[in-house]
């Protein structure tokens, strides 16, 4: 099936009559006629399993698992997969949060922790008997870089080495790791994949034996989502692909237009030509996404300019269905120690923006009359 038609249907388990799943709600389950133990926390009741279903079919994996955040998805994961004096190396400019996890809490339980740019030469060097995972953003939070994901994961499988992808900014909808050789995906399904701003979710992806495994620790750590959320997470993803596509286009328009202004110094979309990774997000991204980054001339207020926008939201997350903005310096990159902000290009007149799905005319009057025209 095409993408847009496994968002609605998928391979979920239909357990009513009704187009829309009940939600059941219950954490109490019959077992004496079941040889299945059925407990939210144990990842396997319907709401959840339907959600894994649709996710499945559109990242091509055989299993999965549903958290209650991104970072519950990314913490488990890891922790699964490694143990004390393991090592790992993971992508410089990832998500913050995956960042400080590795830099603190995997390194405090006694993980080798690397980081490196995003290119397979780098990540060679970086690799020692130890490693057993690496981690890699593509495109990265907020400078939009490209990894060439088919070389990584030729790379991984070559040193017998399990390669992990935050695929929060791609969405399954633009691309799909695990056919280019990956393990396992992660999203934040707060961002696209619940798509309304009002839903905070992670998901896991990959072969069976190796979700087995990150269920293990799962289990243990109780970061299961609830049947609410997995209801209105599949309401949502039975819109994800239009969301997408339109977001994708938007965004290209957005970039273009902010390439051409005086007042901006850069702009970071792959979709533009000018883009160091355009030819590698053509082959392998299916559209270039909805997120953008862009840098302001450096005689410009970043918080003034923010405060000037009459349309689009100075709010942090992304995905929604509202164009958002934000100051990574000032959000989600907070954490970080100038100077290696700095070393990462991330400095204060960097804004990421968020596109929504409101008319591309009026995202670009809001932005000219902030630029002062």
């Amino acid at each position: 099936m095409n993408k847009a038609t496994r968002c609605i249907h998928g391979i979920s388990k239909q357990t009513g009559r009704g187009l829309v799943n009940p939600i059941q709600p219950s954490t109490a389950y019959r077992y004496l006629d079941d040889d299945q133990l059925m407990y939210p926390r144990y990842f396997n009741t319907d709401d959840q399993r339907s959600v894994i279903g649709r996710l499945a079919a559109l990242e091509g994996a055989e299993d999965g698992l549903l958290f209650s955040s991104g970072m519950a998805a990314i913490t488990t994961c890891l922790l699964a997969l490694l143990d004390p004096g393991d090592g790992v190396v993971i992508q410089e400019g990832v998500y913050g949060g995956t960042s400080g996890f590795g830099q603190g809490e995997l390194a405090r339980l006694g993980m080798q922790v690397r980081f490196c740019p995003g290119t397979p030469a780098d990540f060679e060097r970086a690799l020692d008997v130890n490693t057993r995972v690496l981690m890699v953003e593509s495109p990265t939070n907020p400078r939009l870089d490209v990894v060439d994901l088919r070389a990584i994961a030729t790379l991984a499988r070559s040193r017998g080495i399990l390669a992990v992808i935050d695929n929060t900014f791609a969405t399954p909808v633009n691309q799909n790791p695990l056919e280019l050789g990956f393990d396992l995906v992660i999203h934040s399904g707060t961002k696209y994949l619940g798509g309304h701003s009002d839903l905070s979710c992670g998901v896991v992806l990959g072969d069976s034996q190796l979700i087995a495994r990150v269920m293990g620790k799962a289990r243990n750590y109780g970061g299961n989502l609830n049947a609410l959320d997995c209801h209105l997470l599949e309401r949502s993803l039975k819109t994800l692909f239009v969301r997408v596509e339109a977001q994708n286009r938007t965004a290209g328009v957005l970039a273009a237009f902010l390439a051409d202004h005086r007042a901006i110094k850069a702009v970071h979309y792959p979709g533009l030509e000018s883009h160091p990774g355009h030819a590698l997000a053509r082959g392998q991204m299916s559209g270039f996404g909805g997120m953008l980054s862009f840098e302001l001339e450096n005689r410009r207020d970043p918080m003034a300019f923010m405060r000037s926008l009459r349309l689009i939201v100075p709010a942090l997350s992304l995905g929604g269905v509202d164009t958002t903005i934000c100051q990574p310096a000032a959000t989600s990159h907070k954490g970080l120690d100038p100077a290696e902000r700095r070393r990462l290009g991330i400095g204060d007149g960097l804004l990421r923006l968020s596109v929504g799905l409101e008319h591309e005319d009026d995202l670009i009057h809001d932005l000219l009359e902030a630029l002062g025209q």
